[in-house]
């Protein structure tokens, strides 16, 4: 007769897969909260860049960002819209903007 072992860990009780669901719950919640605005950690997070980057997209016109005042200190932070979000997701970055003209770099 041969043996029929697996490598399964042991079943959870009720009360812990109770546990695990609303935590994947809560983070599904997180992940899929729409906001009018979003700041640049969220946007970064939401597309899978760094903050830094985001923050010089916004500094270049590469995205459509505004400066508000967050309420920490005296210097506005960026802010980008819900819909700009999705504008991204459906096209990408805008293009890099030269002497106040919106023109596409080629490299040579």
């Amino acid at each position: 007769m041969v043996s029929h072992e697996t490598n399964l860990p042991p079943p959870l009780s009720d009360e812990d897969r109770l546990s695990r669901i609303e935590e994947l719950l809560q983070l599904l919640i997180q992940r899929q909260q729409i906001k009018d605005w979003y700041d640049i950690d969220e946007f970064a997070r939401l597309v899978g860049k760094a903050p830094f980057t985001v923050r010089e997209w916004a500094r270049h016109g590469r995205i459509r960002a505004e400066k508000r005042k967050s309420g920490r200190g005296a210097y506005a932070a960026w802010v980008v819209s819900h819909s700009e979000l999705q504008r991204y997701q459906r096209e990408g970055l805008l293009p890099l903007s030269i002497g106040g003209t919106s023109e596409t770099l080629q490299r040579s």
